[in-house]
């Protein structure tokens, strides 16, 4: 799992590798515009070359420029063929800027540099932004696994801490517009807790009842949501029966819906660190798509990653009535 971040994009995960060719050959001529915020180490630079050199999107690197060019020399990196928006070298300075370029459509996406993640969001979030929607920002990851059969998404391991019924409702509707998206029209739903039963003293089990009621009355049309499941009964379609748990979804899920933070993050971290998995993630519900990375994140998780942006802004964009950040109907790309 451990891949050279400094080496070029490893093989092994053909899912994501699919996400990524699909998204290079969607890009065309003509990529989106994906804003680089605060890319101040080798790794962002890094990345931004990567990004480059595929074709998925043409890295506006937005930050400081003599922390950019230092950052760049120690990657190995030529900074001269991106374009600059120069901030004065605080991180906070750079997240707000980025988010100003956001709002006037100056960019159709932004990544995470070397700032932290409350520094850009906060930005994001600020209502001077304009970049909230009716929705909860939520994220998700999309996952390759091993011993899976088929890309599997999972919600939220990184923003919402302790979702109420409101936020999960929400933190859904993200992540199955992510997967229509993705081509998957018809997204299968586990929503996962420690039982399969419903217990008042476990209240991510009464969520899971109450979105199961919700999506049988037609919130979500056409996605198959069962809940609550347990992790085994989701994944396994074989433990699911030797369970007895009747279920259209074990063994073929979509799209995991976990019950907090805590539980979402472990299993993450659980299935890159031990189950050998590669991942792509994305910030939704904003104006635009943002790609939070970390520093452990690989070299292929990076550009998966902004693969999945990619992938979003495209099919955002062919939608009926499509509008940019700012709000405008959508205009061919310059």
């Amino acid at each position: 799992m451990n891949q050279e971040r400094s080496g070029s994009y490893v093989p092994g995960h053909p899912l994501l590798d699919a996400l990524v060719a699909r998204a290079v050959a969607a890009a065309g001529t003509l990529p989106p515009r994906l804003g680089l915020v605060y890319p101040c180490d080798a790794l962002a630079l890094d990345a931004a070359s990567r990004i480059a050199a595929a074709g998925l999107a043409r890295p506006i690197l937005i930050g400081p420029r003599e922390a950019i060019t230092r950052a760049a020399d120690e990657a190995g990196v030529e900074v001269t063929r991106f374009e600059i928006v120069p901030c004065d070298d605080d991180p906070a300075a750079s997240a707000h800027a980025a988010a100003a370029l956001a709002r006037d459509a100056a960019v159709d996406g932004l990544m995470k540099g070397s700032l932290h993640t409350d520094t850009l969001m906060a930005a994001i979030v600020a209502r001077s932004a304009q970049l909230r929607t009716a929705r909860r920002i939520s994220h998700a990851f999309v996952f390759d696994l091993p011993r899976y059969p088929k890309l599997l998404a999972l919600a939220d391991c990184v923003i919402n801490i302790a979702p109420d019924l409101a936020a999960k409702r929400d933190i859904l509707g993200n992540a199955l517009a992510l997967l229509h998206k993705l081509g998957i029209a018809r997204p299968n739903v586990a929503i996962v807790a420690a039982v399969e039963t419903v217990n008042p003293a476990i209240p991510a089990t009464v969520d899971a009842q109450a979105l199961v009621a919700e999506a049988r009355s037609g919130a979500w049309p056409g996605a198959t949501v069962e809940g609550p499941c347990g992790f085994d009964n989701a994944f396994s379609a074989e433990a699911a029966r030797t369970k007895g748990f009747a279920s259209e979804v074990a063994g073929h899920a979509d799209l995991l819906l976990m019950p907090d933070l805590n539980a979402g993050n472990m299993l993450y971290k659980a299935f890159v660190h031990v189950g050998g998995a590669e991942c792509a993630g994305l910030v939704l519900g904003a104006r635009l798509p943002v790609v939070l990375t970390s520093r452990a994140d690989s070299a292929a998780a990076r550009l998966a990653s902004a693969a999945l942006a990619v992938l979003a802004v495209l099919e955002a964009a062919a939608e009926p009535d499509a509008r940019d950040a700012a709000g405008r109907p959508v205009k061919p790309r310059a």
